[in-house]
Parts: structure tokens; sequence; C-alpha cells
């Protein structure tokens, strides 16, 4: 969270994103659709189509590609990210995994859909994403990650992931992010695993998550630091 916050307060330029308005976020909600239309309409696009807060895919596929390894008996493996934005998550799964996967990514941005969809189709000059499996599949939606009833049924997911979107949502309330968390249980297969990655410490973290997800295994490994901060990701599990 304090990364967040910390590129929030940035001047100009983060990670290929312009933010002339960066200084007015760090007081906004980080609930506020109206607030992301206008980060993810601002994006400096050349030669990095994506932004991505805290790290991208790189520095994370290394956890990721076991995960997908050990949940191979679902062919192909339904991942969904909720709270996408622009981040390279799900175009890095879909162009590099070499298992096959089907990969939802949901916003509520309207504009960072149209975004990823365009990046997806080649659009603005892009090369169109190929696959890294022949039997993969990606697909991007506007969504909202607290009720996902009209476009995920209970159990339809094997690998959840959540980059900075607790984080978010929990700067209006723990009670919205609890919500947050039910939901993504919901959709989650009793066999598959949830990862919430962050900047928050585990004694705070671990607690929360722990109260809001009884019956599953919750755990914590360490990442980074990436340019100069440690991350870490919050696996919750079902049973394997």
């Amino acid at each position: 969270m304090a990364a967040l916050r910390r590129m929030l307060h940035l001047p100009s330029l983060v990670a290929g994103v312009c933010l002339p308005f960066a200084g007015s976020l760090a007081g906004s909600s980080l609930a506020d659709r109206c607030l992301w239309d206008r980060l993810h309409s601002q994006p400096c696009l050349g030669s990095v189509p994506t932004f991505d807060w805290f790290f991208g895919y790189e520095e994370v596929q290394g956890l990721l590609l076991p995960l997908l390894q050990e949940a191979r008996s679902a062919c192909p493996l339904r991942v969904l990210d909720v709270g996408c934005g622009t981040s390279s998550l799900c175009t890095g799964l879909y162009t590099k995994s070499p298992h096959p996967v089907d990969v939802l990514g949901v916003d509520f941005s309207f504009v960072a859909v149209a975004h990823m969809n365009s990046l997806l189709e080649g659009g603005q000059g892009q090369t169109p994403l190929r696959p890294g499996h022949p039997a993969s599949c990606l697909r991007f939606m506007q969504a909202d990650a607290l009720n996902l009833e009209a476009m995920a049924s209970s159990g339809s997911f094997q690998l959840l992931l959540d980059k900075g979107t607790w984080d978010a949502v929990a700067r209006g309330g723990l009670p919205k992010a609890y919500q947050l968390l039910s939901e993504c249980l919901r959709v989650l297969s009793p066999q598959g695993t949830l990862i919430q990655f962050s900047d928050e410490d585990p004694d705070v973290r671990l607690p929360c998550l722990e109260q809001g997800s009884c019956g599953w295994t919750v755990t914590v490994q360490e990442l980074g630091p990436f340019r100069g901060i440690t991350y870490f990701a919050y696996l919750i599990q079902g049973s394997h």
C-alpha cells in the first residue's frame, strides 16, 4: 500500500504512463471509477503499452508458472485477474505461458478495458498478441470485482490474481475489501489459488485474510525487492 501511495505522488512519468495529475490522486478515493478512467486515459504508449503498479509479469512468472503446472488437470486452466487495469499480468500469462490458459481480465474502468482489448487485437500500431500455447485465450471485460455474478459462476476459476486491488478497495474501508475477498473466493475453485500481491506488511494483511478466508489455507511469500521495495504474495488456497 505504501508503494501505491508513493507512486501516486510521482510528478510526471511512472513506468510508461504519464501522470500529469498524480499529485491530486493521493487525496482521492482509489475506489472511484472516474479517477481510474482519468489515469488510464493517459498512456504513453511508445514501446511500453502496459502499466504496472508494483511490478509486472516478468517479476512473478517464477511463482505463477509452477502453479499452472500443478493445476494442469484443468485444461485450459482458467485464470481471473480482478482489477487488471492495464497491467502486463494477463498479457504475460497469455503470451508466455507454455501451459494452456484461459485468461480473463476484469476492471471497472471502461478506458482500461478498451485499451487492453485494443492491445490484444493489435490496435494503435501494435502487433496483435500471440498465445504462448495454441489452446490459450485472453479476454478483457468491464466488471465490478465486488460483484461478478453476471460473468462468473461459483468455483469457475482455478487461479485468481489481485495485484493491488485489495489495497485500492481497502482505502474505502475494510468492509468493501472483505466483500472483494468473498467474491473472489466464491468464483475460485475449491482446489484453486487466489494470490494477492501487495507491499502491505504481513502483520497487517494476514489477520485480515485469515478472518475472511475460513476453511482456506493462507500463506505468504516475500517478493523482491523490486526497485528498492519489498513486496508480498499472499496465497489463499483450497485443498490440493
